[in-house]
């Protein structure tokens, strides 16, 4: 399956830190948000977290993965949406070892950017920017720093809801980083999964600057 046109990333939060984010100008990784006191709700497991503020980011030599704020893939093909992440998955079942987070999937709300547009931000800003074409924990995962090398990442795996097999998983996992701190007006649009999110979103964000819209889309969810 060749790369969609545009390529979509999203970022995966729940409703509670849109505020903090909106206030703060946009997304931070990791390591800055835990220098400023973390966020309002964690989403994540605790062990992977710690163990990607050492994970060297193999294509910018001194950096680590959880100084650069993290995106999936998002696949769009004619009218067919598939982002539902592995992370995303874990979430709705809440039984992972490590987990912080155990409020399942309904306030989780996915912030949409494209690649492109991120891309060209980075480089009037001189900021770093990197890919994966699978996990950023396993050993064998390549990274990236350049537009051409996209046709690497796995489109195939990408769009499947099934990622039963190891490999696929792996693939499906694969990853778009940005150090340090990606702006909000980059965001182009909030998607969430019920009417009740979506009005928390919107009051999240507020009245004023940028404001991306906010949309129900189920599909991009569990059953």
């Amino acid at each position: 399956m060749p790369r969609p046109e545009p390529t979509r990333i999203y970022h995966i939060t729940h409703v509670e830190n849109l505020g903090s984010i909106t206030a703060t100008g946009g997304l931070l990784s990791d390591a800055e948000m835990i220098a400023r006191g973390g966020p309002q709700v964690a989403v994540g497991m605790s062990d992977i977290k710690r163990r990607r503020l050492e994970l060297a980011l193999k294509c910018h030599a001194g950096d680590k993965v959880g100084e650069y704020v993290p995106f999936f893939f998002f696949f769009f093909f004619f009218f067919f949406f598939c982002p539902r992440s592995v992370m995303l998955y874990i979430l709705r079942m809440g039984n992972r070892p490590g987990l912080t987070y155990l409020g399942g999937q309904g306030p989780m709300v996915h912030l949409e950017l494209d690649v492109k547009r991120t891309i060209e931000w980075a480089a009037e800003e001189g900021v770093r920017w990197a890919f994966t074409n699978g996990n950023a924990a396993i050993a064998y995962t390549d990274f990236f720093s350049g537009e051409d090398d996209l046709e690497q990442v796995n489109w195939d795996a990408v769009a499947t809801d099934d990622f039963r097999n190891s490999r696929v998983r792996e693939a499906k996992e694969a990853e778009f980083l940005v150090k340090r701190f990606v702006p909000w007006e980059l965001v182009e649009r909030v998607g969430v999964r019920s009417e009740k999110v979506a009005e928390e979103a919107a009051v999240a964000i507020g009245p004023g600057g940028h404001r991306p819209s906010v949309e129900v889309c189920r599909g991009w969810y569990f059953p």
